[in-house]
């Protein structure tokens, strides 16, 4: 019974957390209330009220939860040492979430373009230390010269911007493919393209 519990708990903060994504992204954090995320997640208010006192903590799990996926798509820069696998395993991981995860793409964007203030503290704390880790393995493929020199952080600011593009700018991509998202040969198409050209760029082949 206890587990049964607690598997209903999980699958309801994970809803809750998914459908505030969604309104987050679409009215914004000042536009958002915890009626509209209960409605969209298919529960009573006083749920979404047990799981997360308050709007801001909502979105601040929201938040935090997001940073945690991207931590795991980029858990290959440690399983993997050959620049080549680590870096299209990571591009294809974020292409994935972009296409499946674009509304928390949308409000983890907003909210860094306003300077986080909701997460600020928490992004100095975690994504830091994260990213430096992640530079300081492309800086030891320059020095073993197996890619070309590169300033690492702009080597992942390059893989962000163009990968987190197909969801912040989703509209903008449909509007230019007839009015159409991209089906799956025109994203796999994406995955590769995006893939090559940040390969080619360090001196590698796809």
């Amino acid at each position: 019974m206890a587990r049964k519990q607690d598997d209903i708990r999980r699958q309801n903060r994970e809803k809750i957390l998914l459908a505030a994504e969604c309104i987050f992204a679409e009215k914004g954090y000042a536009g958002a209330s915890m009626g509209d995320i209960a409605k969209l997640a298919d529960l009573p208010k006083s749920n979404v009220h047990y799981y997360f006192s308050t709007k801001e903590a909502l979105y601040r799990a929201v938040l935090l939860e997001l940073l945690e996926v991207w931590k795991q798509d980029a858990l290959c820069f440690e399983l993997y040492d050959d620049p080549r696998i680590v870096l299209s395993t990571y591009i294809r991981a974020k292409m994935q979430h972009s296409r499946n995860r674009a509304h928390g793409s949308k409000v983890w964007a907003a909210e860094v373009m306003q300077g986080a203030p909701i997460l600020q503290t928490d992004l100095r704390d975690n994504l830091y230390e994260w990213a430096k880790l992640k530079e300081a393995k492309i800086r030891e493929w320059i020095e073993a010269e197996r890619i070309l020199p590169v300033e690492p952080s702009h080597l992942l600011y390059m893989i962000w911007a163009s990968t987190q593009h197909y969801a912040d700018f989703d509209y903008q991509i449909a509007l230019l493919n007839d009015d159409r998202p991209l089906d799956d040969i025109q994203f796999e198409k994406a995955v590769q393209s995006v893939t090559s050209v940040i390969l080619r760029g360090i001196g590698l082949t796809p």
